[in-house]
């Protein structure tokens, strides 16, 4: 079965690649699934995919389903959506329905992997936005079907997925271009005594008719603490900061009608200023936002901060990423001088592989130096060799049980204990 690696800059077309596979699959008679890490983005590829197809649509469709017509099969396909906001009721009938073969394909959260979910006749298993998935859960959701195809997708591939890419766990598949007219995002480092020359700036954007998102930390685990943080900022920022704007808010505690009121208030252009949690990494698309404004911008990641960076740059524009940053370490200020220096998703993914290291290449950490010993983590050269030597020994003696082969065998066992269902 494949094992693909899907690389894309935001909003280069992955979706649209994803969504092609999983309804050949269903044209086949398999089932697909289709993975995401968050609420909103399940909902926005849902309402993505309902955009894409509504030529298509059976009138019958509903808030969680819905039915298209593919010349010439004899029968609609069928599109659900499975979260885990919705009510138990609910999640009873598309579990009967998925276990039943009734939904070809499948998007959601987590919730897709949980035990009580059978996807019996699944053939494909994507991931988006695979980053902020573990090998676990990956593997999880491949064991829905028998030897299920995988398609793994991301916009900015963390260290881990580099290395596994060069040593030949996925194949890789990249998307090097963007759609004509994306802009360049000028990228800024702000200290926080200067937020208020921030804040100024903002409101000369919005007067020229732009829009604005602030987006704030994830402070800890707790959703609610995260929720109420933004709902406190929210109001500051309203009364304090920006009374003669229109100011929105949106968190992940909010339900799906809520959070689609929001985003398509900030889409049709009623409100100028969204304050957010980091809900809005992926799947919200606002040509007239202009400026992205990131507080606590070193809690981040590379990965993450190039998500947010993608929402603005998508109209005609000049646009702007302003990262605001109390206590920087000495990691964290290398990030956002990165982030200043390079607009490309794949050099900062090697700059993330520089500063993090790989992670383990066979286990479950997503950075950090490996156990794996080698001179150097970016000696590509001498990995593509060793691929290739090693795809040649396994061609021949797939178990490594020839004499010659002895010692690798052994030294190989040292490493293959907890290997989990993406290694082979």
């Amino acid at each position: 079965p494949m094992n693909r690696l899907l690389q894309g800059e935001v909003g280069s077309g992955k979706t649209v690649v994803a969504m092609a596979a999983l309804l050949q699959v269903a044209a086949a008679g398999y089932q697909g699934a289709i993975m995401v890490p968050t609420e909103v983005l399940a909902e926005q590829h849902f309402l993505t995919v309902r955009r894409l197809l509504e030529g298509l649509a059976d009138p019958a469709q509903s808030e969680f389903q819905l039915s298209i017509t593919l010349d010439p099969l004899p029968r609609p396909i069928t599109v659900g959506l499975l979260l885990g906001s919705m009510t138990a009721k609910q999640k009873r009938e598309m579990h009967g329905l998925l276990s039943e073969g009734a939904i070809d394909v499948i998007i959601g959260t987590h919730a897709i992997i949980q035990d009580d979910v059978e996807i019996p006749r699944l053939g494909l298993a994507v991931v988006d936005e695979q980053q902020r998935f573990g090998v676990m859960q990956r593997a999880a959701l491949r064991r829905r079907g028998d030897s299920a195809h995988l398609l793994v997708m991301s916009a900015t591939p963390i260290p881990r997925t580099l290395a596994l890419t060069l040593y030949g766990d996925l194949d890789l598949s990249t998307i090097d271009e963007l759609p004509p007219g994306r802009q360049t995002i000028r990228t800024r480092v702000v200290e926080t005594s200067r937020r208020f020359a921030v804040y100024d700036f903002i409101r000369k954007e919005i007067e020229a008719g732009r829009q604005a998102f602030v987006i704030y930390p994830l402070i800890d685990e707790s959703e609610a603490i995260n929720a109420r943080a933004a709902v406190k900022e929210s109001d500051r920022l309203a009364t304090d900061v920006f009374p003669n704007q229109r100011v929105g808010l949106l968190h992940g505690r909010m339900a799906m009608s809520e959070k689609q009121e929001v985003m398509d208030r900030f889409r049709n252009g009623e409100i100028d200023v969204l304050v957010s949690t980091p809900v809005v990494e992926v799947g919200i698309d606002v040509p007239n936002a202009t400026v992205m404004l990131i507080e606590g911008a070193d809690r981040f990641g590379l990965a993450q901060l190039h998500q947010f960076r993608g929402r603005v740059g998508r109209g005609e524009h000049a646009s702007y990423c302003i990262l605001v940053a109390e206590a920087p370490s000495d990691d964290a200020r290398e990030r956002l001088s990165a982030m200043e220096r390079i607009d490309d998703g794949f050099q900062l993914a090697e700059v993330d592989l520089q500063l993090r290291g790989p992670g383990d290449y066979f286990g479950t950490r997503q950075s950090g130096l490996p156990d794996l010993r080698m001179a150097r983590l970016t000696d590509t050269d001498i990995l593509a060799l060793a691929r290739e030597e090693a795809r040649t020994i396994l061609d021949r003696d797939p178990a490594l049980t020839e004499p010659e082969h002895a010692a690798l065998a052994q030294a190989l066992s040292r490493f293959t204990a907890p290997v989990g269902g993406e290694v082979g």
